[in-house]
């Protein structure tokens, strides 16, 4: 893992000393870019560090196109750096036997070091800061992997009591269940991750439960914030079925799929409320919402065309009756529940040049969401700005008022999720890694 700006600030630093020296009347005339614009000769882009509170980088070899937060026990709203977070994720290798299911573990995430702070620094005082970086204020992280059959194509986690539990959706049609504690244990130091490592028994450990039933392999899947260990998993041949925690740690899936959607189930979320109520999206262009106290064929509640193409993802907002929706065209719609089956959509942007691959509202601020598309963009966004055209500067009079922010970067960015215990904090994965970041946006 590495802190994404401490390898270029040096030579930026140098050419800058030479540049100074030599073109000390030529002015640099700093621009706003924005996705798509043409850039002239001369110009460059460069990160505008000012604007992160926190950036870091980390890779795992084989692309994670899927990963999900593991709640941990340092505590909520965390403010004070460094940050220590936990994910688990599972790669898609090009070869199906090297994939892995992932526990990670990222700690000293310090904030980014702005160049206002670093002018006021001696040469001693930076002598100081590159000790104690040796000394173990470097990002670091530790990964346990167990081996995983195939590709995964989306993982999503929770607990069970006091036991972390992942659920991964295979490439070869299986969904797998798994026991995370030995991999958490494992990060935890030194000594537990040389036993993990010298056992090979434990990395190559067997799920602990797997459902084959799916008649073909999916995307979608969630498990439940309100019920322990319920599940639902979706597949690209429309159907849904719903998981219920058995004793002595199985589960028992409905053999009989909720059906409604005419093509593949691409997201599915449950209501953060009503613990029988639950959302769909599929590439049949509707948004469906379910109640399974109802005989699966007879559970879909409301059904709504909520776009003109596919519809990718989905998110419900923990805090009001929002959804958030995403499409292949890179549309982006906000749905209240409360007039969804009469009422249009409250609020539609299209800033995305590509698919939107992830959606998610932010866990405590009902109005702010972020979203990635395959255009390589990550988007912040606040439906509580209002629009001023009167102040907007000429460059910016054709970016919608409620955008925030624009992360770029990575390629292929595949997914999303805020941290729900460090306020403003975002990891995103791509085809080229994981971005840790928060702005001075959100």
């Amino acid at each position: 893992m590495e802190d994404a700006c401490s390898d270029t600030e040096e030579m930026e630093h140098e050419n800058q000393t030479q540049d100074e020296e030599d073109t000390k009347d030529d002015k640099v005339v700093n621009k706003v870019y924005l996705p798509g614009q043409a850039i002239q000769e001369g110009e460059r882009l460069v990160q505008d560090e000012s604007t992160y509170l926190m950036y870091h980088q980390a890779q795992t070899g084989s692309p994670c196109l899927s990963f999900d937060v593991i709640k941990d026990d340092l505590g909520e709203n965390r403010q004070s750096f460094p940050h220590s977070m936990y994910i688990v994720a599972a790669t898609q290798a090009e070869q199906g036997r090297s994939n892995h299911m992932i526990v990670m573990k990222m700690s000293n995430l310090h904030p980014v070091k702005h160049q206002s702070e670093k002018d006021g620094v001696s040469s001693d005082e930076e002598d100081d800061d590159d000790e104690s970086d040796v000394q173990g204020t470097k990002p670091e992280m530790e990964t346990a992997m167990v081996k995983h059959s195939g590709g995964a194509n989306r993982i999503r986690c929770t607990k069970m009591g006091q036991t972390h539990l992942a659920a991964t959706w295979s490439e070869r049609r299986a969904v797998h269940i798994w026991n995370l504690t030995t991999q958490l244990v494992a990060v935890e130091s030194p000594t537990t991750m040389a036993e993990f490592l010298s056992n090979r028994q434990l990395r190559s450990a067997a799920p602990l439960f797997t459902f084959a039933g799916h008649m073909a392999e999916g995307f979608a899947m969630d498990w439940s914030g309100t019920v322990e260990g319920q599940l639902l998993t979706g597949d690209c041949k429309h159907n849904i079925h719903l998981w219920k925690p058995r004793e002595g740690g199985s589960w028992h899936v409905d053999q009989r799929p909720y059906v409604g959607h005419t093509d593949s189930v691409e997201d599915l979320q449950w209501s953060p409320n009503e613990q029988t109520v639950f959302a769909s999206c599929s590439v049949d262009q509707t948004v469906r919402i379910w109640d399974i106290r109802a005989n699966p064929s007879k559970a879909c509640m409301l059904t709504k065309k909520a776009h003109d193409t596919d519809v990718n993802v989905l998110n419900w907002n923990r805090n009001d009756s929002f959804i958030a929706t995403g499409d292949d065209s890179g549309v982006i719609s906000i749905w209240d529940l409360r007039q969804f089956e009469k009422g249009d959509a409250i609020a539609k942007f299209k800033h995305h040049t590509g698919p939107i691959t992830s959606i998610e509202w932010h866990p405590s601020d009902k109005s702010v969401f972020a979203a990635s598309g395959a255009d390589d963009q990550l988007t912040l966004w606040d439906l509580a700005v209002e629009v001023d055209g009167d102040d907007e500067e000429s460059v910016l009079r054709d970016v919608p008022a409620q955008l925030l922010f624009i992360h770029q970067g990575q390629k292929d960015i595949k997914e999303l999720h805020w941290h729900p215990q460090v306020p403003g904090a975002i990891i995103s994965t791509a085809s080229d890694g994981f971005n840790i970041f928060r702005t001075i946006s959100v």
